[in-house]
């Protein structure tokens, strides 16, 4: 049976033989997104290649001595990739490969923030909370706090990010979120009153709605404040199902403007709230509407991934590293690309998720 996650693993090992050509940089979430998605795929599969893929790719990031090429712990998205290491580590016992995470730990250390704690997206940012980038840091913190140490400060702090990215950049309480919040309301696209950027961006509410989904696998019951993640969880998904087209059975650009001139389906936020809802409703957070959802949606997906006559996998309909914007058209008119790096890792994931699970 044609399975999209092995054809699109296949592509993306055909155009990339080594994941440091997977653009844009070789070490920064693109290619922790990426390799997240053969890591699970391998895990259904058992295939080597797959497993090798990864294991290539930080052997060639971490020396003996740990030292990690690339690495510079300046911004959220920079330290995403070491979600992959601990994995790594994990997976081989090598010891160079839990000092690198050891490292990349101490960068929170004294990572600046928000007054009211939030982590700013970059050093170059201040006071600027993307929801975004809290999928590239809690990918790495909730795995060190799990699979390593400091599991206290770890999951703690977890909590304390995705309650206060919601606290920031919550709309009207309905469980979604604006794409970013300005402490300081300098931005031009943060209001005046608020700080909040303008619009509901489908990938950045993806990437809050993938990290609350990983954070209820990962996190223990007992940690405090786990069952105000559930309830972020749960009021996303009663509004995703409010906003989901159900003709196409995708997501719009702007999530919650279906209906507004010049909206069009995100390949990439829709693949993300399906990896998302339906890991929420198999780890039995959700009720079973969203199984048949979750279906639907997939072969929505389906209709944005097209083998090309020699079988290699296109991803049409989403836009690549795509920042915050000032204005409902710097959303909808951002130019389009096929095979955006973000849309083909989340397609990955999904497919994964849908297919094995």
């Amino acid at each position: 049976m044609y399975k999209y996650s092995e054809a699109l693993a296949e592509t993306i090992m055909r155009r990339f033989p080594e994941a440091d050509q997977y653009p844009y940089r070789s070490w920064s979430y693109p290619q922790g997104f990426i390799l997240w998605g053969f890591i699970r795929l391998y895990e259904k599969t058992g295939n080597e290649a797959y497993r090798n893929y990864v294991l290539d790719w930080c052997g060639k990031h971490v020396d003996a001595e740990s030292g990690i090429s690339g690495f510079t712990g300046a911004s959220l998205d920079d330290i995403m990739p070491g979600s992959v290491l601990v994995w790594a580590y994990t997976e081989t016992g090598r010891p160079e490969f839990r000092t690198a995470c050891e490292k990349i730990r101490r960068v929170f250390d004294d990572y600046p923030r928000n007054m009211n704690g939030g982590f700013w997206h970059g050093k170059a940012l201040p006071g600027e909370m993307w929801v975004d980038g809290l999928f590239m840091g809690l990918m790495f913190l909730t795995r060190y706090g799990r699979y390593i140490d400091d599991s206290g400060y770890c999951f703690e702090e977890t909590v304390r990010q995705l309650t206060t990215v919601y606290s920031c950049c919550n709309k009207d309480g309905t469980g979604l979120l604006y794409h970013a919040y300005s402490e300081d309301g300098k931005p031009e696209w943060a209001s005046p009153l608020t700080g909040r950027s303008p619009e509901v961006w489908c990938e950045g509410l993806g990437w809050y709605a993938m990290m609350l989904a990983e954070t209820m696998e990962l996190l223990p019951d007992t940690v405090s404040g786990k069952e105000l993640l559930k309830t972020q969880l749960s009021k996303l998904a009663d509004a995703l199902a409010l906003v989901l087209d159900p003709g196409q059975h995708l997501w719009f650009q702007v999530v919650d403007k279906p209906r507004t001139d010049k909206n069009w389906h995100d390949t990439s936020g829709s693949a993300m709230f399906l990896y998302a809802m339906h890991k929420a409703f198999r780890l039995g957070l959700l009720d079973s509407s969203w199984e048949q959802r979750c279906r639907d949606v997939f072969d929505g997906l389906k209709t944005k991934m097209i083998p090309d006559p020699e079988g290699r996998v296109n991803v049409y309909d989403a836009c690549n590293g795509l920042c915050v914007q000032p204005d409902y058209d710097g959303y909808v008119f951002h130019p389009r690309s096929v095979n955006c790096q973000e849309a083909v890792a989340a397609a990955l994931w999904a497919s994964v998720e849908m297919e094995f699970s």
